[in-house]
């Protein structure tokens, strides 16, 4: 049985017909960048996530980065980042010219560590990042405690949580008390990466945010820093979300609730099966938090060896992150060390990603469990 790692065609049928018919209104148009299906998407997806403003971009990476720069983040400043995710959160702190400054992550959630941030303040310190890390919110209710104590900004690094809620035991978050990722913190960042839980047809991203200041500075920002068409009153960069990407997002944002329930039930599926294999451990979800599974991440022995054992039988299985950040050659200046960050470093030799879709059949997901029982026999 072949069973691949996503499968974007069975969502595509979803909103084909929906899609072909304003795809030849748009082409009549000619309205190819910053339509009035961006306009449109922006406000819908502000509106799904519970923030006042929102702001189409070409990336996740460039809503981080503009995101940061519009928040006056620069040259000598320090933004907290957790060791483990993409490198992509690192990058968007570096090309503000700030530093990036490491901390471990929770064994149980893969989300930073909170018990960690306070000891990586400095005076330079402006911001931390929470990475919503594969679908599960991370600790907000102790990040923003800490924030405010502190004086920091939070930039939420949505980019794999579309749709995610974080259940707030208190107040000091917002009300009411369950809220979806990227409206608690000062920003939201997401991509639509077409694997992602909300994907495009090619790259795109979002910055979201109830703060005015820096929704305007982020419409500036991301088109040349034009207040008027021939009018440049910063120095801004090209980073607009292309109408196409608008109208397709537009369609998979009606689905987006169903297709993650549909990922909490395979993920339910999944662990019934596994969950008592001495050899495996399950994604945990955490009280807090209401995960959404865009990647569905086990912990197992002989990680390597189990990886090629699945692949030899057709499933694509991949690794999310084989190597932490503060390890990678592109951060060799920072002077961090193998060792700096244990749990990092452990979870990424241990960490295997399985195929996971909301279409991904109960017969698929028993045929992978069992290959995966099977080679720990």
């Amino acid at each position: 049985m072949e069973v691949p790692f996503v499968d974007l065609g069975v969502q595509y049928k979803q909103i084909k017909s929906q899609v072909i018919r304003r795809f030849d209104k748009f082409c009549q148009q000619g309205n190819f960048i910053l339509g009035e299906e961006v306009g449109k998407f922006e406000q819908e997806f502000a509106d799904y996530c519970g923030t006042r403003f929102a702001v189409g971009l070409n990336s996740g990476t460039d809503a981080l980065f503009l995101g940061l720069l519009s928040l006056g983040f620069g040259r000598d400043d320090e933004v907290i980042v957790p060791a483990f995710t993409f490198i992509a959160t690192a990058l968007a702190v570096s090309h503000t010219q700030a530093k990036p400054v490491f901390v471990d992550i929770d064994e149980d959630t893969y989300n930073i560590d909170v018990n960690q941030i306070k000891k990586a303040i400095t005076r330079k310190t402006r911001a931390i990042i929470p990475v919503h890390l594969f679908g599960q919110p991370a600790d907000m209710e102790a990040i923003i405690k800490i924030a405010v104590r502190y004086g920091l900004k939070v930039v939420e690094d949505a980019a794999q949580a579309h749709g995610a809620e974080y259940l707030s035991p208190q107040s000091i978050v917002h009300s009411p008390q369950k809220r979806k990722v990227g409206s608690i913190g000062d920003i939201g960042c997401f991509s639509f990466y077409p694997t992602k839980n909300l994907g495009g047809f090619g790259d795109g991203g979002m910055l979201v945010t109830s703060n005015e200041r820096v929704y305007r500075q982020m419409r500036m920002l991301r088109d040349s820093g034009r207040a008027s068409h021939y009018t440049h009153v910063i120095r801004g960069y090209n980073s607009r979300l292309d109408t196409l990407q608008a109208i397709i997002l537009r369609q998979k944002l009606k689905y987006l609730d169903k297709w993650n329930r549909l990922r909490r039930r395979n993920a339910k599926i999944y662990t019934g099966l596994l969950k008592d294999n001495p050899y495996v451990i399950c994604p945990h979800e955490a009280a807090y938090a209401r995960h959404v599974y865009h990647v569905y991440a086990l912990q197992v022995r002989k990680r390597d060896g189990l990886l090629a054992f699945l692949r030899k039988r057709g499933i694509a299985a991949l690794v999310h992150y084989p190597k932490p950040v503060h390890l990678q050659k592109a951060y060799k200046d920072l002077g961090y060390k193998q060792g700096d960050f244990p749990v990092a470093e452990s979870i990424a030799r241990r960490i295997i990603s399985l195929p996971m879709h909301p279409y991904l059949s109960r017969r698929q997901i028993e045929y992978v469990a069992g290959k995966i029982l099977q080679f720990f026999i």
